[in-house]
């Protein structure tokens, strides 16, 4: 069964249009990534991983492009995880 995160990761792809702050957040904390309180954005970086990372608009109404950074994100965390397990 798919898990929530990976639901809303299928719906990203989808469409970009329509999201809100609290869906990206869930999208990105689904994966592992931690969302930290910043300047005028919050900053996204992944514990395991911290060359993965990103600002975050606070808006309510989240931005398509926001949206296509977050998929490419997960993709390139997803790319990174496989390249370990290869190498274990």
């Amino acid at each position: 069964m798919p898990s929530k995160a990976s639901k809303l990761l299928e719906r990203a792809r989808r469409s970009k249009n329509g999201w809100t702050r609290d869906e990206i957040d869930r999208l990105y904390k689904g994966y592992g990534f931690i969302i930290e309180s910043g300047g005028n954005h919050d900053k996204v970086t992944h514990p395991d991983f911290p060359q993965l990372i990103t600002a975050l608009p606070r808006h309510k109404r989240v931005a398509s492009y926001i949206v296509r950074q977050a998929i490419q994100l997960i993709d390139r965390l997803t790319e990174l995880q496989d390249e370990e397990e290869e190498n274990e």
